[in-house]
């Protein structure tokens, strides 16, 4: 006997549902999920772990191979040639040349120019606490950066045998200067401080060449002053005559310019700072 469907024939048929036992639960599908991601860290942890030991391995084999000590036999490294310097070439490039150190060349070896000087420049005032060392010291050596510079000389003079007169004249009076200054501070030589040197910048006068035998010009400053504490007191003594090259104020007569005997002049002692005088000299 056939069943007849009492449902219309548009109505729409409802899918057949499967047995519980045909399809897995949830429960069963987020199990299954889980062991699976638990398996892919698993095989990840063994690759890391496998690449790590091989990395060892190498590190090992290099260290076993690299010299203990000195160079490889032959002049070469034992470690493969990748890109880099091997050792022994590393060993015998030549190693840059180290910058020498070049002083600056003396005032003297260089032209004379006309800039006028200044009294006031540190360059002056380190020239200046040269001399002073020297007349403290009694010595000409540490006095002799204020001093006009031989090199200088030799440029200025239009004479024969600059250089010894230089030496032999020059420097010998100004070293004579020099011990008769140190004996005017006496005792207190050691504890006397430098003040000051002035300059009246108005004496400054220019010395055209072919004057007084010179084959250049110059500036000539005379009668500065040296004044310093004593003790108690301030003193002072005189430079006779300054001189110009290159800007800068160079002693070149300290007690005298022209003198009696072959001894140290202190050109006009006296207490407190005094002043500056002029005198028209060579």
């Amino acid at each position: 006997m056939r069943t007849v469907d009492m449902r219309g024939e548009n109505e729409p048929r409802r899918p057949v549902a499967s047995s519980h036992r045909s399809r897995p639960s949830d429960a069963e599908r987020h199990r299954a999920l889980r062991r699976q991601g638990q398996r892919g860290r698993t095989r990840t942890r063994r690759r890391v772990a496998g690449l790590g030991l091989v990395a060892l391995i190498v590190l090992a084999a290099v260290l076993i191979s690299a010299p203990s000590g000195g160079h490889p036999s032959g002049g070469h490294s034992s470690l493969p040639k990748n890109g880099k310097r091997t050792i022994a070439a590393s060993a015998s490039r030549p190693r840059r040349a180290a910058r020498l150190w070049q002083p600056a060349p003396s005032p003297g070896s260089l032209p004379q120019t006309s800039a006028y000087p200044s009294a006031r420049t540190a360059q002056f005032k380190a020239l200046m606490a040269s001399l002073w060392t020297g007349v403290v010291q009694g010595s000409v050596g540490p006095a002799l950066p204020a001093f006009f510079p031989k090199g200088a000389y030799l440029q200025l003079k239009d004479i024969a045998g600059a250089a010894s007169d230089w030496t032999n004249r020059l420097v010998r009076d100004y070293s004579l200067d020099v011990v008769a200054a140190h004996a005017l501070l006496g005792q207190n030589a050691s504890t006397a401080r430098l003040l000051r040197v002035d300059v009246e910048p108005s004496y400054g006068h220019w010395i055209g060449p072919g004057v007084c035998d010179n084959g250049v010009g110059y500036y000539e400053m005379p009668g500065a002053r040296v004044v310093y504490r004593d003790a108690a007191a301030t003193r002072s003594f005189g430079i006779a005559s300054m001189i110009s090259w290159r800007g800068v104020w160079y002693v070149v007569h300290l007690g005298a310019v022209l003198r009696p005997a072959d001894t140290g002049v202190v050109d006009e002692p006296g207490s407190g700072a005094g002043a500056p005088s002029y005198s028209g000299t060579c």
